[in-house]
């Protein structure tokens, strides 16, 4: 009961906070409306503030480090769930208007709370709903949202194909919009490289609010945004090319404690991961566990 208590205590302050209106949110929310007049999507229904009800459950959603869980942290002005490419354009061309900071969110993780966390006034730009994905087998490509998550992407694939894939990081909760501005890397790396390796094309919305693809954007724009972090433009979606793996593949495990020589084998693991032949990709973990302090668990997987 204590701890209920306590938490919803906290709320209440958090509800207080927030409850502060900005002075110039009206204007701002006044000029999405205008800028997206003619969106198929009603922006209001995108529209997240202080006064909604959905405000906290929507802002705390993607949340992944509890630290970022606190009253004490700057809240946004607004949080606009984008329906559709219309709703981004129109968050990025008031966000600019009103000199506010914008924050976008592709609905995977984000652990330092880059997406959602700021010192200064801000909006959160919100991409979970944006996450389509077509795949065309016989061009071996596929467009992807940015919304969309990795497991996702993953699993639309495998249901066209049993053997192509996409080179994209292990962790399927991750969404396509982050981690390809971030590069991308993942089992199969060494045979085809970096995510970005296998993008060829985009579609972004820049600091003016137009919708730009490759040729559009420019060489030198598309290729800072596989990698340089897309800081001066909003990603909408990805053009990739899919490759070719077997239809079936062999996973192992192997697990080895401190005592059982895990040291001696991950000395032995850096000498000849290089070497190994480029269809072959073995990862190694270490994991500390109990006490005392060098009690861990190296794993090796591929």
């Amino acid at each position: 009961m204590k701890t209920s208590g306590i938490a919803m205590l906290s709320t209440l302050f958090l509800l207080i906070q927030l409850a502060t209106s900005d002075p110039s949110k009206e204007a701002f929310v006044e000029c999405l409306k205008n800028q997206a007049s003619k969106s198929p999507k009603p922006i209001s229904k995108a529209i997240f503030t202080a006064e909604s009800p959905a405000f906290v459950p929507t802002l705390f959603a993607y949340f992944r480090n509890s630290r970022f869980n606190t009253t004490t942290k700057r809240n946004p002005t607004a949080i606009i769930t984008a329906m559709d490419e219309t709703h981004v354009q129109a968050t990025v061309i008031c966000t600019k208007n009103h000199s506010l900071l914008l924050r976008i969110r592709s609905g995977g993780h984000d652990s330092e709370g880059l997406s959602y966390v700021s010192n200064e006034p801000f909006i959160i730009l919100d991409m979970f709903n944006l996450r389509s994905i077509d795949i065309n087998i016989e061009a071996g490509t596929a467009w992807v949202q940015a919304g969309a998550t990795l497991g996702e992407l993953y699993y639309s694939i495998s249901q066209k194909s049993k053997v192509h894939a996409f080179p994209g990081g292990v962790c399927t909760s991750v969404a396509t919009g982050g981690h390809f501005i971030g590069a991308g890397y993942g089992n199969l790396l060494r045979k085809y490289g970096l995510s970005v390796d296998n993008i060829i094309d985009a579609k972004i919305v820049d600091v003016n609010g137009k919708i730009l693809d490759r040729k559009s954007m420019g060489e030198d724009v598309f290729w800072a945004i596989r990698g340089g972090g897309a800081s001066f433009c909003v990603i909408l979606s990805w053009n990739l090319k899919l490759v070719l793996v077997p239809e079936v593949v062999t996973f192992f495990r192997v697990d080895k404690a401190h005592e059982e020589g895990a040291i001696d084998i991950a000395y032995k693991w850096q000498e000849v991961a290089d070497e190994l032949p480029e269809d072959i990709f073995v990862r190694l973990q270490f994991h500390h566990w109990g006490e005392p302090v060098n009690k861990f668990t190296v794993r090796f997987i591929a």
